[in-house]
């Protein structure tokens, strides 16, 4: 806070650009300074490129923990405008309302630690092109057979980082998102057994 408020005054003109000696040059030099050194290490910071402060198997678990976010995300969507089901539409909209708070979560812990995070689904993108040609039942159970077969993928990785992250605001998430990700997989296995 101090040095926000340093960086401020010789802007702000409020008549406090001069020391106890009467000199008016120093304050706005030495403010200039700081701000000048905060403004490179924030450059610096920004500017490095593929640099972050995570390990590699933590930054593979956030990218990948991404992707299948933003992906659950709009297969949630595609449950909401397709799915003949009313269980599977409800599921579907759960999907949407948890992962996308779990993405918003991932986001910011990403940007705390210049981590990069994919902007589209990667790999996902192909079940969601397949997924989305299909319609009635048949998109219900291969939509319900899908969510299954990922949460059970997601738990993995997520008790994987939970327990084995050097990084603490990671594993955290990854302790956070766990039961979310277990009662998904609980519903999910519930409606499959119901579609015929």
């Amino acid at each position: 806070m101090v040095s926000l408020f340093a960086c401020q005054g010789p802007a702000s003109n409020n008549g406090n650009n001069t020391d106890s000696t009467g000199i008016s040059e120093a304050p706005p030099n030495n403010s200039d300074k700081t701000r000048d050194a905060n403004n490179m290490a924030d450059s610096s910071r920004n500017g490095q490129m593929g640099q972050t402060t995570v390990d590699e198997n933590t930054s593979k678990f956030m990218n990948e923990a991404a992707t299948g976010g933003m992906a659950e995300v709009e297969f949630g969507k595609l449950a909401q405008q397709k799915a003949t089901n009313p269980r599977v539409k409800a599921f579907g909209e759960m999907m949407v309302t948890d992962h996308s708070a779990a993405n918003n979560d991932l986001k910011s812990i990403a940007g705390q630690k210049s981590v990069n995070l994919p902007t589209d689904m990667g790999k996902h993108q192909d079940h969601y092109n397949d997924l989305s040609k299909k319609n009635g039942n048949d998109f219900d159970k291969a939509y319900m057979k899908m969510m299954v077969d990922d949460h059970k993928d997601d738990i993995d990785a997520f008790e994987k980082a939970a327990k084995n992250s050097t990084d603490p605001e990671v594993k955290t998430f990854a302790s956070q998102k766990l039961p979310i990700l277990r009662k998904h997989l609980d519903s999910a296995k519930a409606i499959n057994k119901t579609l015929k």
